[in-house]
């Protein structure tokens, strides 16, 4: 409801009167009417047909015509079909719901190659897991997975009154540049992802009793094999690992043939 924090977000996102930019969740348009004075074309994708009607409306009366509104649920929306929308990478801004940052996120790295930089507004509790260091409790597989595809930052935080309805919870915008992923890479990327997931999938749990309880076609032995080769103690917790950590074992993994993906 705060015209200044819309105007802000949109200054932080540092877009020109050159780019199209993907909007996921326009609504009643808070950052889609200034966003479209700013930008030379707005493609917004929103699931609520009544919203879509509201907007379309509103834009009507504020003679914007750059803006494409999509009735789509940006869940199973075609990417390839918006990429036709774009030259080049696709810009992206938008006040996720919260209910769906985290597949939204899970598409926009599948699809990484062809995303730019995105600024999204998140419940600031996944902000804080989005942009976190190892050792943290709010380090975790969302975090590896995200920063090994994008550079992440914490750009500006939105207190719960600036809504309406006002929300339990304060937010935070968050800059991922996608043009600035994690140095280091990999070529056995879905190994990575497996390896990530199943670290965290019992966060308690030391990292060879983890990585023993999730992935079921390993063997203690082969796990504690692969975890000597990369200088990690099975001893230790997944959230003290590190990027490189992570990456050096799911490779190791990889090239001894004991995960197939």
């Amino acid at each position: 409801m705060d015209p200044f924090i819309s105007d802000e977000i949109i200054s932080l996102s540092g877009f020109s009167a050159e780019d199209t930019v993907l909007e996921i969740g326009p609504g009643k348009g808070a950052l889609t009417l200034p966003l479209a004075g700013k930008v030379k074309h707005v493609v917004a994708v929103e699931k609520d047909g009544q919203l879509v009607d509201w907007l379309n409306d509103r834009l009507h009366e504020e003679g914007l015509n750059n803006v494409t509104l999509l009735h789509e649920d940006i869940l199973k929306v075609d990417w390839q079909t918006l990429k036709k929308y774009f030259d080049g990478r696709i810009p992206v801004i938008g006040n996720l719901p919260y209910n769906i940052a985290s597949p939204v996120l899970e598409k926009m790295c599948r699809h990484s190659q062809w995303m730019g930089q995105a600024i999204l507004m998140f419940q600031k509790e996944v902000a804080d897991r989005l942009t976190a260091l190892s050792g943290g409790k709010t380090y975790g597989a969302l975090t590896l997975l995200v920063q090994y595809h994008a550079k992440a930052i914490s750009v500006l935080k939105v207190l719960k009154g600036s809504f309406f309805p006002v929300p339990k919870v304060d937010s935070m915008v968050v800059s991922l540049d996608f043009e600035k992923p994690y140095p280091h890479r990999t070529v056995h990327e879905a190994v990575f992802k497996e390896v990530v997931k199943g670290a965290f999938a019992h966060r308690r749990k030391t990292i060879i009793n983890s990585l023993r309880g999730a992935l079921q076609d390993q063997t203690r032995e082969s796990l504690l094999t692969a975890l000597a080769a990369c200088g990690i103690d099975p001893g230790k917790r997944a959230e003290v690992l590190d990027m490189a950590d992570f990456l050096r074992l799911s490779s190791t993994l990889a090239i001894d043939n004991r995960i197939d993906r």
